[in-house]
């Protein structure tokens, strides 16, 4: 199967954007087009089992992600990556590093990341209200727990209903089409040596605030970015400024001049 996807801009360089795990390509609106103004060639998808992308078969997110780049003739991509899409990027990345140029990971999970007793706390609330045939319970949990005090209505709206449809195809799911974990360990992620910029959101969840500084600690060639705003979607919470941010970052080592890093 092949990811359901749009494509925006022309240009040398592509731009790869891999959503978080409460949120579908829906979340990168304005990042793609400012992207795509900027001169990137930009691909936004959904993974499977989020938006329009079914899920009809045993999966690893990654390896989906390596045969859409196959399908659209994409040799290497700077790969953007929120939440749970941050943790893709970086499984693609270790599995497949000629593919990746660079990585924009936006409050990124980990490969071998031990989840804190809040997100463990959120983790049993979710699936209590999941267990009780509550889903749109959940779905709330989900908009609170995750979106940071600048997110407007518009924003919460959003992702309640992009977090309804996740919902809805997954939970439809035999087991026997659940995803299969890539074999990615933590210590794996020191072979990244790409270009990375680790952002993490001053408002958000411990845990991912600490994997972007490990990240940066562990990885030859990355920066840690802390916003003060943000909370665990910066993308959706103060949507120009994050495209903004991107443009920036992704112009330094996508230029001709960054090819050689």
């Amino acid at each position: 199967m092949i990811l359901a996807h749009d494509l925006a801009g022309e240009g040398p360089s592509t731009v790869v954007l891999l959503h978080s795990g409460v949120c579908d390509r829906r979340m990168w609106d304005v990042s793609l087009d400012a992207l795509a103004e900027a001169g990137h060639r930009v691909v936004r998808c959904d993974l499977r089992g989020f938006g329009e992308t079914p899920i009809d078969a045993p999966h690893t997110h990654a390896e989906d992600v390596r045969a859409l780049l196959d399908s659209l003739g994409v040799e290497r991509a700077a790969v953007v990556g929120s939440s749970f899409g941050g943790k893709v990027a970086l499984e693609l990345a270790v599995l497949h590093p000629e593919r990746v140029s660079a990585l924009a990971l936006l409050c990124a999970g980990a490969p071998g990341h031990e989840p804190s007793a809040d997100l463990r706390a959120f983790g049993t609330a979710e699936d209590a209200f999941l267990e009780a045939g509550d889903v749109a319970a959940a779905v709330d949990l989900n908009v609170d727990f995750w979106l940071g005090p600048d997110a407007d209505e518009a924003a919460r709206e959003l992702v309640r209903l992009m977090q309804r449809r996740a919902f809805d195809v997954q939970l439809a799911v035999p087991e026997e089409n659940w995803p299969v974990g890539a074999e990615v360990a933590a210590a794996d992620l020191a072979r990244i040596s790409v270009p990375v910029l680790a952002v993490s959101g001053a408002q958000d969840v411990d845990d991912f605030r600490q994997i972007a500084v490990r990240l940066a600690e562990t990885l030859p060639d990355a920066r840690h970015l802390v916003l003060d705003w943000a909370g665990h979607l910066p993308s959706l919470e103060r949507p120009a400024e994050t495209a903004e941010l991107l443009t920036r970052f992704l112009a330094g080592v996508t230029a001709p001049g960054a090819a050689g890093r």
